[in-house]
């Protein structure tokens, strides 16, 4: 399978499904359109990661037909968000983090992960969204976090797989869905595309 990500945590999901991975990131405006319903917005992304992926491997096999690629393509793209669809997504600095997990604390939020797979040449999506809430935090607490290398590749601030884990009081839905890869769903969808899951 290509995965166009480099988010370890999707590749260790799909690797200990037991899928071969070739790692191919696709590089894309993530900005969101005005107005743009969080769920749409990851399922356009994660679409537009699968496609970009497509046309590279396109251009190196100019001659091939556009569904030759042998190997199904597999993208995802994660956001979270609160109540009032206000989108949280990686902080690009230590004040923004913070900012995010104070508007985090003591409340309920969403997070949405997107799926596209192109395989043989045809493009599937699903989406899964889940509530999750938080503690409150203290400023002692988010300042240790946001000293820590752990806020600043993740949407909203937060791994649910790391000490963020601490921070959650419950989940509605799917952990990986808050991990960034609805693993089980995938599976089930790859299992009807002809490509099982080796358990």
């Amino acid at each position: 399978m290509i995965l166009a990500s480099q988010s370890p945590r999707r590749q260790q999901l799909l690797e200990e499904a037991g899928f071969t991975l070739t790692i191919m990131p696709a590089n894309i405006d993530e900005t969101a359109k005005p107005h743009e319903d969080p769920r749409a917005l990851v399922v356009r992304l994660a679409t537009q990661k699968a496609r970009h992926c497509e046309e590279s491997l396109h251009d190196t096999a100019a001659d091939a037909p556009a569904h030759a690629c042998p190997e199904p393509i597999l993208a995802a793209d994660t956001v979270v968000w609160t109540q009032d669809a206000h989108i949280l997504g990686k902080p690009h600095s230590k004040a923004e983090a913070a900012a995010m997990l104070r508007e985090l604390s003591d409340t309920k939020h969403y997070v949405s992960s997107g799926v596209a797979i192109i395989a043989d040449g045809v493009l599937h999506t699903l989406c899964e969204t889940c509530a999750v809430y938080f503690y409150p935090l203290t400023e002692s607490q988010i300042a240790q976090y946001v000293a820590s290398t752990e806020p600043y590749d993740k949407a909203g601030a937060y791994g649910i797989q790391g000490h963020a884990r601490l921070f959650i009081e419950k989940i509605d839905g799917d952990f990986y869905t808050v991990m960034g890869l609805p693993i089980a769903r995938c599976v089930q969808l790859l299992s009807k595309l002809g490509y099982p899951a080796i358990l």
